[in-house]
């Protein structure tokens, strides 16, 4: 799931401490290192679901060989994915998963794991919690419109809700390791230390971020 960038407001929470301008290059550098690794997953199917529609000539530009593009339909955020994760289900997918691009260090290893069992048919749902009461995957095996239908989204409230209503109709889920997100200042400087704390990790965001920390 993308913005594309350039295109509208991204990362408008980081504009306290970064230009429009940065916050867009920062966002630029997630979503290019985010599609790299989708790319290199296994027995994966790469779609990046982006918007606004009238964008596709960008976002074609930017996205690597391999991925396949589709716009994101609905009012909200919740009839998006809706929308999404039941498309890809109908083109015969064993399974569909929707990730965010804002939590740039999140190990691909819970994607797969995500996939993985998705496919094999141990659960229903899979969810990836974030730290803030968000969540930065959902994957389904079935259309499950009612996990999306009135969510307070941006809230603490969001995975929790998710997993009872889940929990509710029946569903298996099966839950991954928790992540954070980059929405903050607080956030992009725990990224920039978890970066430094590590060898390998997104190279586009590991420049860029070290270079933005440089100035602040």
């Amino acid at each position: 799931m993308a913005k594309t960038p350039g295109v509208g407001v991204v990362k408008s929470r980081l504009h306290t401490v970064l230009t429009p301008a940065r916050a867009t290059a920062l966002y630029r550098c997630f979503l290019l290192d985010r599609l790299d690794a989708v790319v290199g997953l296994q027995d994966v199917s790469p779609f990046v679901a982006f918007t606004p529609e009238s964008a596709e000539r960008i976002m074609k530009e930017l996205a690597p060989a391999g991925i396949q593009l589709v716009p994101q339909r609905g009012a909200d955020l919740g009839a998006r994915l809706a929308a999404l994760l039941t498309d890809l289900l109908e083109r015969g997918h064993a399974g569909a998963i929707a990730i965010d691009s804002d939590s740039p260090t999140l190990p691909m290893a819970y994607v797969a794991d995500a996939a993985r069992a998705l496919a094999a048919g141990d659960c229903d749902v899979a969810l990836g919690p974030c730290e803030d009461g968000g969540y930065y995957l959902i994957g389904l095996r079935s259309c499950e419109p009612a996990l999306f239908e009135n969510m307070p989204w941006s809230t603490s409230a969001v995975f929790p809700l998710t997993l009872a209503r889940a929990q509710a109709r029946g569903l298996s889920v099966h839950v991954l390791p928790p992540w954070f997100d980059v929405d903050t200042e607080k956030d992009l400087r725990r990224l920039g230390a978890d970066l430094i704390s590590r060898s390998d990790g997104p190279s586009r965001t590991r420049a860029f971020v070290q270079e933005l920390l440089s100035e602040l």
